[in-house]
């Protein structure tokens, strides 16, 4: 039934791949930190306007929350206007009540990865964000390593990171906010922590407040909440989808700029 084929080909196939993807990936135009909605729409829609983009996912799978809604019961609620992603990415849903519209978690999430992946988006998966490349006053790449690693106790895993370039780095990591954190340790600013839920109020604020907070760095999803003290958004994924879409485009009107 199938082709004859060695151990020894699966092996070296996946290496050779894998290697490829790193090669070539050592340096992008854009980095962004957390494979969640927000990250995953900043990507799609960088990837389609063909900017070079790859993904940093601490976990073995990628949507985040996107997966499973609120309270491990897998529906998605956004707002309106945030149903017209779910009408682009061919995402089905039903209206709840008046401007408040319901799909499914595994649905959604997985049209939204494999229009990142279509899109042209690189990822690599189990691989934590560690520290940030900082080049004359700039964010200018992250420092990485695998997930498994910083599991381990330190005395058995003492593996250094690697380093990859870029010209911009997205923080997309939620409310941890990881990359805007390694700033904050060094003393280049200051953020507040994300504040008390009120919906109605947070997904505005955090498209609002979407956008470049250090040369390098962007902010988009939840980790613009804990940046600026914004309230906590709750399960609802409007604000995630269309900050990942604001994200992009600051990104891309700042790559533009400094060609």
């Amino acid at each position: 039934m199938f082709e004859i084929v060695g151990e020894k080909d699966i092996t070296r196939a996946i290496v050779r791949g894998f290697a490829k993807d790193l090669q070539d990936y050592a340096e992008s135009e854009v980095i962004i930190v957390g494979g969640g909605p927000s990250g995953l729409m900043a990507g799609k829609e960088l990837a389609n306007k063909g900017v070079k983009i790859l993904i940093i996912e601490r976990n073995n799978y990628l949507g985040g929350g996107f997966w499973i809604g609120g309270f491990l019961m897998n529906k998605i609620t956004v707002r309106a206007p945030a149903e017209k992603v779910l009408d682009e990415l061919g995402i089905p849903y039903e209206e709840f009540s008046k401007g408040l519209y319901v799909t499914s978690g595994p649905h959604a999430c997985s049209k939204l990865v494999a229009a990142a992946c279509d899109a042209g988006v690189n990822i690599l998966n189990m691989v934590k964000f560690d520290d940030v490349v900082f080049h004359e006053d700039r964010v200018s790449g992250v420092v990485v390593n695998w997930t498994p690693v910083s599991a381990l106790p330190r005395e058995i895993t003492c593996v250094d990171p690697i380093a990859l370039e870029s010209r911009i780095v997205i923080d997309a990591t939620g409310h941890d906010a990881c990359v805007v954190k390694k700033l904050e340790e060094r003393g280049l600013l200051k953020t507040r922590g994300f504040g008390a839920m009120w919906v109605e109020k947070s997904e505005g604020l955090i498209v609002e407040h979407t956008g470049e907070v250090h040369p390098g760095l962007i902010t988009t999803g939840m980790a613009v909440s804990t940046t600026y003290g914004l309230p906590r958004m709750g399960p609802t994924f409007g604000a995630m989808l269309l900050s990942g879409k604001r994200a992009a485009e600051i990104a891309h009107e700042k790559l533009s700029k400094s060609k």
